[in-house]
């Protein structure tokens, strides 16, 4: 679940116009005319958080008609894989690497949606669970089709790049301690 950049509901206006040249490639031009050091790996990372942007906005766009974000898909998804359609939010959360804060509110813009229910854990008082309802369920296979549509908004990459993109991406992730090494 995406709670770290801005979408639809953060007021995204849409795409912004494109430029007439590449802003990285020039500040790497820049990086590299003040002796800066890395300047691959900074436009590395720069490119990284511009396709978050690029692919998030995309997402959102296809889900747009089933009133979800990707975000929230990621949590119907999520919920949709579990073996009873439902778990405790410290779950969804810890899952979805994601806050409590942000969390509740998908689950509560969920809910409003009628795609989720919340329901009392069975053998924990404590802990409540969200339930993927069958209006839920429906709207994931749709919203899943719109996604594939898009490619989840990676249209530029076959299945080569993209599984090359994913192990590059899983060793940044593994270094950073992200998920035991030996998974």
């Amino acid at each position: 679940m995406s709670e770290r950049t801005p979408s639809a509901e953060a007021g995204d206006q849409g795409p912004e116009p494109a430029l007439a040249f590449d802003p990285i490639a020039v500040a790497r031009d820049h990086w590299v005319a003040h002796g800066w050091a890395l300047p691959d790996v900074m436009t590395a990372v720069t490119s990284i958080a511009r396709v978050h942007q690029l692919v998030l906005r995309r997402c959102d766009e296809a889900l747009a008609p089933h009133d979800l974000t990707f975000a929230r898909y990621e949590v119907l998804a999520l919920l949709t894989f579990s073996r009873r359609g439902a778990l405790p939010l410290g779950k969804v959360g810890e899952r979805l690497q994601v806050s409590p804060a942000s969390v509740t509110n998908a689950i509560d813009r969920l809910e409003g949606s009628g795609y989720v229910e919340r329901r009392p854990h069975p053998t924990d008082g404590r802990a409540v669970l969200a339930a993927i309802t069958r209006s839920g369920r429906r709207t994931v296979a749709a919203a899943t089709e719109a996604l594939e549509a898009v490619r989840y908004g990676v249209e530029g990459l076959d299945d080569d790049a993209a599984r090359r993109v994913f192990a590059t991406l899983r060793a940044v992730r593994a270094s950073a301690g992200d998920f035991p090494t030996d998974a």
